[in-house]
């Protein structure tokens, strides 16, 4: 059961590391405040693998060109979720902006199906339908809204880079989980942090490339803002570990699902450090999405035969 309290830790260090990285969108690009993640992340994700393979006594396996080809489509599905999720907050708020890219959780579950062949319980599928109606309530109630004009801001900006961004976070998951069952260990969790580390380095070398050629000026930038921007990559090599954790150990579609409680952290860091006001209807959102992971944990731990 350890994929339970890594999924859980997953969704507090993932919305504290968003969180903080919203702050840098003010010193950095969309694309330098992606970077961080990646460019500090990647030494915490060696010293993690390093420090278990000496614990275990593991030797590293061979890397062939497959695992290596998953892990970096892998990274770039991550790499484009992170940027049209940074660019999804400057449309609307921060509480808004991660409830769009929620949508995963229906994503994933049927990539996974389709992908891997992983299937949820009736109980994990009600879960994802209740997850996805407090979406829908946090982005469109309380804006006396038609019909027609709930169509409409479904097509706005905000909507369509929150729930793309959700979109390459679920195509990551099903993409890990593979290059993990490629490695073919029997310690799992040693082949879900080589994963990591991996690709970590090949992001970095990826988005590193990028704005290296197109904002080069941002990397005096990433490094003057060492402070915050260490915080963000310390913060997103614990949170992927514990999803990678949890994808090696868990169906894709329920490690998501559970993780889900990243919106409830979400609204803390919200209120507490971005300072923002959560509207009513917001609260009744975060509400349905916090029963939906309540019911995700129940068919995670088969309760509802007991």
């Amino acid at each position: 059961m350890i994929w339970l309290p890594a999924s859980l830790l997953a969704g507090l260090f993932q919305a504290w590391r968003t969180a903080i990285q919203q702050g840098l969108r003010h010193e950095l690009s969309v694309s330098g405040a992606g970077l961080v993640r990646y460019l500090y992340g990647a030494p915490v994700a060696f010293a993690l693998v390093s420090i278990w393979l000496w614990l275990r006594n593991l030797n590293l396996p061979p890397l062939d060109l497959t695992y290596v080809t998953l892990v970096a489509c892998a990274g770039l599905a991550q790499i484009l979720g992170t940027n049209l999720l940074i660019t999804a907050f400057r449309f609307r708020n921060f509480v808004v902006g991660t409830a769009f890219s929620k949508t995963e959780a229906v994503q994933v579950a049927i990539f996974a199906f389709l992908i891997l062949g992983e299937r949820l319980s009736p109980l994990a599928i009600v879960a994802v339908a209740i997850g996805l109606a407090g979406v829908l309530i946090l982005t469109l109630a309380g804006r006396n809204l038609s019909r027609r004009d709930m169509l409409t801001a479904i097509g706005q900006p905000a909507a369509l880079c929150g729930m793309a961004s959700g979109t390459f976070f679920a195509i990551t998951g099903v993409i890990v989980k593979q290059a993990t069952i490629h490695l073919a260990m029997t310690d799992q969790i040693a082949a879900a942090l080589i994963t990591l580390s991996l690709m970590m380095v090949l992001q970095t070398l990826m988005h590193g490339s990028y704005v290296f050629f197109t904002q080069r000026a941002t990397y005096g930038k990433i490094f003057a803002s060492w402070r915050t921007s260490s915080q963000v990559g310390l913060l997103a090599a614990l949170g992927s570990g514990c999803w990678f954790i949890g994808f090696a150990l868990a169906p894709v579609a329920l490690v998501r699902l559970v993780g889900q409680v990243e919106v409830l952290f979400t609204l803390g860091f919200a209120r507490f450090y971005l300072k923002e006001q959560t509207k009513p209807h917001e609260f009744v959102g975060l509400l349905m999405v916090a029963l939906s992971v309540v019911l995700a944990l129940i068919a995670g731990l088969g309760l509802e035969h007991a």
